[in-house]
């Protein structure tokens, strides 16, 4: 599961009986805890393929989710990357977002969903205005904002010119332990495989560096990148958690090469001991330590990353420094955080 799910897990176990409302539900991807809720889905669930194009119906998302009834409650909550925060409340509830970003297909990565094609850019360009009026708008409908990070509270207060708390995602420490000594073999990506991941930065530098790479992830990018992939950088496809913390425990170092809201693998990586190498801007400021947990490179370049990476596998590591960072997002401090937010949306 990527970090939305993971956050939604935790709030299912926080709130076992209430139903969740969803554009559309795909049961593999997602855990049994979550499954095992009343799950309420929109007419796209019954469209042939949709998990696979569901990116084409994205212009449609705004009008389909503000026409969803939702129960009267005293509390909806929302955990909104796209168009989740525009759920009609009935009155007399109150609607707390849990914010990962305002709509980024919109503001920030449209280019993941419409490419550079320039016939695609003049069809997209009246899409993306009337895409961002609804985005603003909606806002309206939240009574209380919760960003995931600094940076996406900023972001919320470019956007919507509101206010919110940071409530920073749950990582689950009891899980993602360090093991035995680490092998160290082997450097690690763990990513959707997508544009804005920056991936083919990381291809063109182990092609360079010849030092084994691991890539944990799916996604549309997979083919171009393992075209031009050399012999030392491996493809793993999708993992089980159980493979996920064995590559974990045992990497020299995770690199995350895209600008982030927040970066929940990176702190996965931390919480097993393994130091990060990261692009030095967005969220992964408040997660990684500069050269207490990792290092940060200044420019999305093969170079700069380069540079990191040799510098990272040439430093000595504190493993229990690296994993108690990670610690101080483990998922009491989110459950504590929110709790927190809930009161004062729920009496102010």
């Amino acid at each position: 599961m990527r970090g939305g799910e993971r956050v939604l897990e935790v709030l299912c176990e926080a709130f076992p009986d209430a139903p969740i409302f969803t554009l559309i539900h795909n049961p593999s991807a997602i855990s049994g805890i979550i499954n095992s809720h009343n799950i309420r889905v929109s007419w796209l669930q019954n469209i042939p393929g949709i998990f696979k194009y569901y990116r084409y119906f994205l212009p449609l998302f705004p009008s389909i989710i503000s026409g969803i009834q939702t129960p009267g409650a005293d509390l909806l909550i929302s955990t909104s990357h796209c168009v989740a925060k525009g759920l009609q409340k009935k009155p007399g509830s109150k609607h707390l977002c849990y914010c990962f970003t305002p709509m980024r297909y919109a503001w920030t990565f449209y280019e993941e969903y419409f490419g550079r094609n320039i016939l695609k850019a003049i069809v997209a360009k009246p899409i993306l205005a009337a895409m961002r009026k609804w985005d603003r708008d909606s806002s309206t409908r939240v009574d209380r904002f919760v960003a995931i990070s600094h940076h996406v509270r900023k972001r919320i207060a470019d956007f919507y010119q509101r206010d919110a708390d940071v409530v920073y995602p749950p990582i689950d420490t009891g899980k993602w332990t360090p093991g035995g000594p680490r092998s160290g073999n082997f450097d690690l990506i763990v990513s959707a495989l997508v544009p804005y991941k920056r991936l083919n930065l990381t291809i063109d530098a182990y092609k360079r560096l010849g030092f084994p790479l691991k890539i944990v992830g799916v996604g549309t990018e997979l083919e171009g990148l393992h075209a031009t992939a050399s012999p030392n950088i491996e493809f793993l496809g999708w993992q089980s958690d159980a493979k996920l913390l064995e590559l974990y425990r045992n990497c020299r170092l995770l690199a995350f090469p895209g600008e982030e809201d927040f970066g929940i693998v990176p702190l996965e990586a931390q919480a097993c001991g393994a130091p990060v190498v990261a692009f030095g801007k967005g969220g992964l400021l408040e997660t990684v330590q500069e050269g207490i947990t990792g290092t940060f490179f200044k420019e999305q370049t093969v170079e700069s990353f380069l540079n990191a990476v040799k510098q990272t596998a040439s430093m000595h590591w504190n493993s229990s420094a690296i994993r108690a960072n990670a610690e101080k997002f483990d998922t009491q401090n989110f459950i504590s955080g929110l709790a927190a937010s809930i009161e004062k949306c729920l009496h102010t």
